[in-house]
């Protein structure tokens, strides 16, 4: 089944760039005022995780956490299911684990299993700048793809989009207080991957219309960016929408330790999709109409 996309989307991206802005100053402000809420991989502390038998809830944990003394750390509990998640500032020794898996066992649940993972201060720190030079270095890289493959106008244009579709999904989960660990860091490197091979595949065919159509207007070079995104938005959409029920999947029935990434992957895609067609487009018409003409050849431009 074929559907038609002719659509004016030069037109409407005034829109989609306001609502982009508006993001993004929202995310601005999230993170200036309440930063990211980092789970144990990004500060110290240990993390405890919890597989039960039975639902839990937080009122028959506490008790249990007065009683071995580990309540005066203040402990971040997430119970209410059969997954539990306890999250300790402090490092945890090996007498504490064992108390506390022994005090949960005797308690609440005998056959509940346990899981314990501990961060040092100074790992934090360097899984901390690790993740944002990946970001950088993923980024460098594709800029310097497109600009090879392309021209630096392409590279700018996909470049701000991908920064875009990352940091969309960064302010989400600053403005939720969803956790940020290293499974997260895996989703928007994803994202990224995912938001330039979608952009590129649109930027790949309004190389192929130039070479067939005559440009000496804005107008007419809008018409082969409207026409080469709606050439290519069956193919991205089918895409895009298979990824994402997948990810949907892992969401709502995968694992607590991928759940964060699942989400991650689900916000990211949706943000992908939009930006390929909305932003990264419209945003290198923009920079193609700036440039001078050729006056030798009318119909081309320099690059």
């Amino acid at each position: 089944m074929r559907f038609n996309w002719d659509f004016d989307y030069i037109k409407i991206s005034k829109y989609f760039y306001t609502f982009s802005i508006i993001i993004t100053l929202l995310g601005i402000l999230s993170l200036a005022v309440f930063g990211l809420n980092y789970g144990v991989d990004f500060r110290s502390g240990s993390n405890v995780d919890i597989t039960a038998s039975k639902s839990v809830t937080k009122e028959e944990i506490e008790p249990v956490l007065e009683e071995i003394g580990l309540a005066a750390d203040e402990p971040q509990i997430s119970a209410g299911s059969d997954r539990v998640n306890i999250r300790f500032p402090s490092v945890l020794n090996e007498e504490q684990e064992s108390s506390l898996k022994a005090s949960f066992n005797e308690k609440i649940d005998p056959e509940a299993s346990f899981e314990v993972n501990t961060v040092d201060p100074e790992m934090a720190k360097e899984l901390g700048r690790n993740a944002i030079y990946a970001v950088l270095l993923a980024s460098l890289g594709i800029m310097i793809y497109v600009t090879i493959r392309f021209e630096w106008r392409f590279a700018v244009a996909a470049i701000v989009a991908l920064l875009h579709d990352a940091f969309v999904v960064i302010s989400i989960f600053s403005l939720f207080r969803w956790e940020v660990d290293l499974t997260f860091i895996t989703a928007v490197l994803t994202i990224v991957g995912f938001s330039i091979n979608d952009t590129i595949v649109v930027f790949d065919r309004i190389r192929e219309n130039l070479r067939f159509s005559k440009i000496k207007t804005r107008t007419d070079l809008n018409e082969v960016v409207n026409r080469s995104i709606s050439q290519t938005m069956t193919r991205s959409l089918y895409t895009t929408v298979t990824v994402f029920i997948a990810s949907l999947f892992l969401f709502l029935l995968g694992g607590e330790s991928i759940r964060m990434f699942s989400l991650a992957m689900v916000i990211g895609l949706v943000f992908g999709a939009y930006s390929s067609i909305f932003i990264a487009s419209p945003l290198w018409a923009v920079l193609k109409g700036k440039q001078k003409p050729n006056h030798n050849n009318p119909s081309k431009t320099t690059p």
